[in-house]
């Protein structure tokens, strides 16, 4: 946490759980990135964190954006990105919205299949695509599904595709998984782009862009690798598989450009034990997953939290949010241990939140009020 955030929650001691996300941490992230991988443009994945706040302050450092949406693409130029500063990221468009996306300046798009391509060259004639191709996302906290991606083989079809529609058919992108701790990750996901771009060679057709995706991870567990250790992998990678003719990369972090700047703050609802005779209490906070934990699902992201007794002896706790929905628990395959001396009423400090919580916030589930969140 953040000498700013502990002030501001100090002073103005806001009523009910909250998210506080200090932008000079965005900031800061941003800067260490550009070190990392000082040849890749930052594409900033506005769905990590919406916030205007954080959209103008990444905007005024020169990021650009992979969006997800219309309101993701107008937030994005609301904040003062120029249309050539994104990309409409998302692999499922309507096809109205990719007009109106094109209407607005938007030129680079993501496709994973021929359907797609269809919609772009109808839509967005003369546009960048780039084909997103499926990666198994090993060592990955989040792994991702096959819901996004072709196959590597299937690609240079696709993107052969494009080009005969006019299009340019601009390369490959992929995701490692998020909050992925190998840096090794990228190595086999650049040896698949790698070979499409010299299929395409073949047929006449040059590649020049590596969307490297995100994965980039929030500090959690505080042994996750630094910016400069996957910069430095997937600079190996790439000289590996491309030689000394590296194409156009790009890299779209979300989690580990905002995770470590929030905090969020929630209060203990009740203790209890399910029978006298059990070891481990229920501990019920006032938000959970259906206030903006919903990476908890799985128990994959653990997040680290502070309590006001950090120190005492401990106990394992199963930790549950206040709703009426059996699923929402937070911890209860992988107990979390906390002071066997917290008491209901305790203000819990819930670190790295800054990504992912206010946007999978429920409007009203159980009529539990949305996440509030302060940007300072």
């Amino acid at each position: 946490m953040t000498d700013r955030i502990r002030a501001f929650l100090e002073s103005a001691r806001p009523e009910g759980p909250c998210l506080v996300v200090d932008v000079e941490e965005v900031r800061r992230n941003y800067l260490a990135f550009a070190r990392a991988l000082p040849d890749s443009r930052i594409f900033y994945a506005v769905k990590a964190n919406p916030a205007p706040e954080v959209l103008r302050a990444l905007a005024a450092l020169g990021s650009c954006f992979d969006c997800a949406s219309l309101p993701e693409i107008r937030a994005a130029l609301d904040a003062g990105a120029a249309p050539a500063q994104i990309s409409y990221g998302n692999t499922i468009k309507k096809e109205r919205d990719v007009a109106a996306a094109y209407a607005l300046g938007v030129r680079l798009f993501a496709v994973d299949c021929l359907e797609e391509v269809g919609k772009i060259a109808r839509q967005a004639p003369g546009s960048r695509v780039f084909c997103r191709i499926l990666c198994d996302g090993a060592g990955a906290d989040w792994p991702l599904s096959r819901k996004f991606g072709c196959t590597p083989a299937h690609a240079p079809e696709v993107l052969e595709t494009a080009h005969r529609s006019g299009l340019v058919a601009a390369g490959v992108s992929f995701h490692v998984g998020s909050q992925q701790r190998n840096t090794e990750a990228w190595d086999s996901a650049l040896e698949s782009a790698g070979a499409i771009f010299r299929t395409l060679a073949e047929r006449g057709i040059r590649l020049s862009l590596v969307n490297l995706g995100g994965g980039f991870p929030a500090p959690y567990r505080g042994d996750e690798p630094e910016a400069e250790r996957y910069g430095a992998a997937i600079r190996r990678a790439i000289l590996r598989h491309f030689g000394n003719r590296p194409p156009e990369t790009i890299i779209e972090p979300g989690r580990g450009m905002v995770g470590s700047a929030g905090v969020l703050k929630t209060e203990v609802v009740l203790i209890s034990k399910k029978d006298p005779a059990e070891t481990a209490r229920w501990v019920y906070l006032d938000i959970g997953k259906f206030g903006g934990l919903a990476e908890t699902m799985d128990e994959a992201i653990r997040y680290p939290i502070a309590t006001p007794r950090d120190g005492e002896p401990t106990g394992a706790c199963v930790l549950a949010g206040p709703t009426c929905d059996s699923a929402d628990v937070l911890y209860e395959q992988t107990p979390y241990e906390l002071p066997l001396s917290l008491e209901i009423g305790d203000e819990l400090l819930i670190h790295g939140t800054g990504a992912y919580t206010t946007t999978y916030a429920s409007v009203g589930f159980n009529g539990f009020a949305p996440l509030a969140a302060y940007v300072i």
